[in-house]
């Protein structure tokens, strides 16, 4: 609407506009014409016109354009949102080319085929078009939901592009379609103070609430918590309630968690199922899964007591370990891995109505509190198998080293999307600004090519490549420009040990040892078990035959050679 788009004819051309608007009219004349049909062949003849209509309006809009690579046409939606051209392609619908209605008819008509011999042995289902707050049939087994995903989709902003052409080759044609398509729109929130049910498309939107976040994100939890008090009602006593959901945001699992909680459901459960296609154009730009985590739920008993927060810790890191290990050996990693844990340990958590503080009994443990610390844990567990630490040997790694690993592990140096970098940042008390600004270790989009070389950190080899704004990735040892690094910060805080592993890497790069020795005795490096394992772990993730590996065993076999009789650190300020 900012940019003049504010009725769905202006996204279209005059010429398409009068295309489509014929096809409309051929597609109801031709079902009026089969009166004499039995009435589910009409019916499906007109819902096989419809979708053939609005894969032809997704390739017959002014955003369409072209795909080069492809020498074809790009459709309207190759995202979840209306896209900015500066050249727009037109396609002739009446062409028996990629684009026209002859092709559109065909990959529809491969899908009927496919679909009738999928379900040729499958109960008949029953349809209902309705609100998921509304009253449901009690003594059901199992209800499985694929509820919206927080703020991450506006899916009802997005059917209206088809809606409105499906509402005009439909409208009259049978009772159930003028009942499905009554309103002139899809369903919009309606808010009670403005007259409405408080119901319609569920998604945290800020701006159908003036802006007010906080109000959007209560109005989300809340809905949740309404549609999932509906299923709680319904259910058998040992009926189960899934949930699919593949965001991956914290706030959005924060936001489900409480919802479920507050309509009285303990999660006892959750599985990964790898369900989305990695190259499609979501998972490419964002921090989307590539697999959907399947939350198994039950009833709560009614009688549930509060809990107490050291109990209901200890409970979920008792459950935990044995899932995680599991989830590892099966070969899961990444973000999924990070989730994957989620239905375990939230059972000590959710089995009780709130969990109190020893500390502060008026205090509660809030669900964000404890998911950080589940998410800690498992970043924890990945890193202690980089790190290949034996029961009982320190593995209590500082933030930023456990994020490096955990990047580094799943994407090199490379580029690795956005989304994973924000959810092993946040997983370990960082945030991705923070990465790619003061502390220096990641780079994105033009700031990844190489400016001069650092004082001490060697030669560059030629310019880094850049990376795109959706992407980030790891700055290499000798293209860390931070003159502080591997220094205590200003409050005496010491340094992360990968910032000690790469100034240690530039200093050895100068051919100074006693450099190099002053530095290990200063910072205590010389006897330090989790460093040297750092070290490993590093030698282990770089290329065979690069100079960083190279390096890096250089200073293992000092520390094993001459660490037994290293010099005491010296007692003075460091600068």
């Amino acid at each position: 609407p900012r940019y003049g788009f504010d009725t769905w004819r202006k996204l279209f051309t005059n010429r398409q506009l009068l295309a489509l608007g014929a096809i409309v009219r051929a597609i109801r004349g031709s079902v009026a014409q089969t009166n004499a049909y039995p009435e589910e062949w009409r019916e499906a003849l007109s819902a096989s016109l419809s979708c053939i209509l609005s894969k032809l309006a997704d390739y017959s809009s002014g955003v369409c354009s072209w795909h080069n690579s492809g020498e074809k046409l790009r459709n309207t939606f190759a995202r979840f949102a209306l896209p900015m051209v500066w050249d727009n392609c037109e396609v002739n619908p009446l062409a028996n080319t990629s684009g026209g209605f002859a092709a559109m008819a065909e990959w529809v008509a491969r899908y009927a085929e496919h679909g009738v011999r999928a379900v040729r042995s499958a109960d008949e289902p029953v349809l209902r078009a309705k609100s998921a707050i509304e009253p449901l049939d009690g003594g059901v087994d199992v209800i499985c939901t694929d509820p919206p995903y927080y703020d991450a989709i506006p899916y009802s902003d997005l059917m209206d592009f088809f809606y409105v052409w499906l509402r005009r080759a439909l409208h009259g044609l049978s009772p159930e379609l003028d009942t499905a398509f009554a309103a002139p729109l899809g369903p919009k929130w309606q808010k009670e103070s403005s007259g409405g049910k408080g119901d319609g498309e569920l998604i945290d939107d800020a701006s159908r609430f003036g802006g007010d976040r906080d109000a959007s994100k209560r109005n989300y939890e809340d809905g949740m918590a309404r549609a999932f008090r509906r299923f709680h009602d319904a259910l058998r006593d040992d009926g189960r309630l899934v949930i699919v959901f593949a965001n991956k945001q914290p706030d959005a699992w924060e936001t489900l968690v409480s919802a479920l909680i507050r309509a009285g459901f303990v999660a006892c459960g959750s599985w990964p199922i790898q369900s989305e296609r990695l190259n499609r154009q979501r998972s490419l730009a964002s921090a989307a899964l590539s697999s959907s985590i399947w939350l198994v739920c039950r009833r709560r008993p009614a009688d549930a007591r509060p809990g107490w927060d050291a109990a209901v810790l200890t409970e979920m890191r008792s459950n935990i370990t044995d899932s995680l290990r599991r989830f590892w050996d099966a070969g899961i990693r990444g973000p999924d891995f990070v989730w994957a844990a989620t239905g375990p340990a939230l059972e000590a958590f959710s089995r009780h109505p709130v969990v109190k503080k020893a500390d502060s009994p008026r205090e509660t443990l809030s669900v964000a509190e404890f998911l950080r610390q589940v998410r800690r844990i498992v970043v924890t567990f990945v890193v202690n198998r980089l790190l290949e630490a034996e029961p009982g040997a320190p593995t209590e790694l500082d933030d930023l080293t456990t994020y490096y690993l955990l990047h580094r592990n799943d994407f090199g140096l490379g580029p690795a999307p956005v989304g994973p970098c924000i959810l092993y940042a946040v997983s370990c008390n960082l945030s991705d600004a923070d990465l790619a600004g003061g502390l220096d270790l990641l780079a994105r989009g033009a700031s990844a090519v190489a400016t001069e070389p650092s004082d001490e950190g060697g030669d560059d080899e030629g310019p880094a490549p850049t990376t795109s704004g959706s992407e980030a990735r790891l700055k290499p040892w000798n293209r860390r420009r931070n003159r502080g690094l591997g220094q205590p910060s200003a409050d005496g805080e010491p340094p992360a040990l990968i910032d000690c592993v790469h100034r240690l890497m530039q200093l050895w790069k100068t051919g100074e040892q006693g450099r190099v020795d002053r530095y290990l005795a200063d910072r205590g490096l010389w006897r330090h078990e989790l460093f040297a394992r750092v070290v490993q772990a590093v030698i282990e993730l770089a290329a065979e035959g690069s100079e960083e590996r190279s390096i890096l065993e250089s200073i293992q076999n000092h520390l094993q050679g001459t660490g037994a009789a290293a010099p005491a650190p010296r007692q003075q300020t460091m600068l």
